[in-house]
């Protein structure tokens, strides 16, 4: 490899490894949402099965990368699970402040899923994303020019490798992001319901990608990667992020709060 094609697949991993880290962000949101009620050693285990569940999902993505981009469905499945576990919490919540006003007392469930059921709706949201992840991947690595290595998985070494890195990387950074996110999420509980909203939202984009899907066709097959929609996903995000962050920090982090050990 000359330095010249060299320098080209440093550029692109570069960029990969930025693209992988934004995606990450999201994604670490929900996975921290996911664990935040198990105990703090439990809470360690279960993003570590979660993570590796991650990049084991992501290398897969890689080797059938042509047949799963003809399966929408995969991501149709995904966007209504984050749309059931974001509007069930939010439904269980609008529940719980309605009976505290009619005066009728709630006792909160603070168990949630047991370690395993929390580990499998971790791993289910992960395959959704390791789709949306390495779908991002391919599009940018099939830039490059083949290295002529030979091929691995219908695709060239050199650009499978690139691939191969950034995805790894990407798990690394969604690994320590979603450890910061439940130490926030602990610290401030009000907080949960604008998780619970941007889990919503990451499946609205996960919806936009399926019905942008040439076989579904109900909107335009670039659209997912249009400057507008980007524009909007972040802005959305952003605004719900702040807004939640404004309102907690009014109410105040909860005192006594360990850290979770992760």
């Amino acid at each position: 490899m000359d330095t010249a094609l060299l320098l080209e697949y440093a550029w692109v991993l570069g960029v990969l490894i930025i693209l992988e880290g934004i995606l990450a962000a999201d994604n670490a949101v929900v996975m921290a949402v996911m664990v935040k009620h198990l105990p703090k050693e439990e809470q360690k285990k279960a993003l570590f099965y979660g993570l590796l569940g991650a990049f084991v999902f992501r290398i897969a993505a890689l080797f059938l990368i042509s047949f799963l981009v003809q399966v929408w469905q995969v991501q149709a499945i995904g966007a209504l699970y984050l749309f059931f576990i974001a509007f069930s919490h939010l439904f269980k919540k609008w529940k719980e402040r309605k009976e505290e006003v009619e005066g009728h007392g709630v006792e909160r469930d603070l168990k949630g899923s047991s370690f395993w059921m929390t580990v499998l709706k971790v791993e289910i949201a992960d395959i959704a994303f390791a789709i949306d992840s390495m779908l991002a991947a391919v599009a940018l690595a099939v830039t490059l020019p083949e290295a002529g290595w030979g091929q691995i998985g219908g695709i060239d070494s050199g650009q499978f490798l690139v691939m191969f890195l950034g995805g790894f990387v990407g798990v690394i950074i969604m690994r320590f992001a979603a450890t910061w996110f439940v130490r926030l999420l602990q610290k401030y509980p009000t907080l949960e319901t604008a998780a619970f909203l941007i889990v919503g939202w990451v499946g609205v984009k996960l919806a936009v990608f399926t019905l942008s899907h040439p076989s579904l066709a109900v909107l335009d097959e670039h659209f997912p990667e249009s400057k507008p929609w980007k524009l909007t996903f972040w802005a959305v995000l952003l605004a719900i992020a702040a807004g939640g962050y404004l309102v907690a920090r009014l109410k105040g982090p909860e005192r006594n709060i360990e850290e979770p050990g992760i």
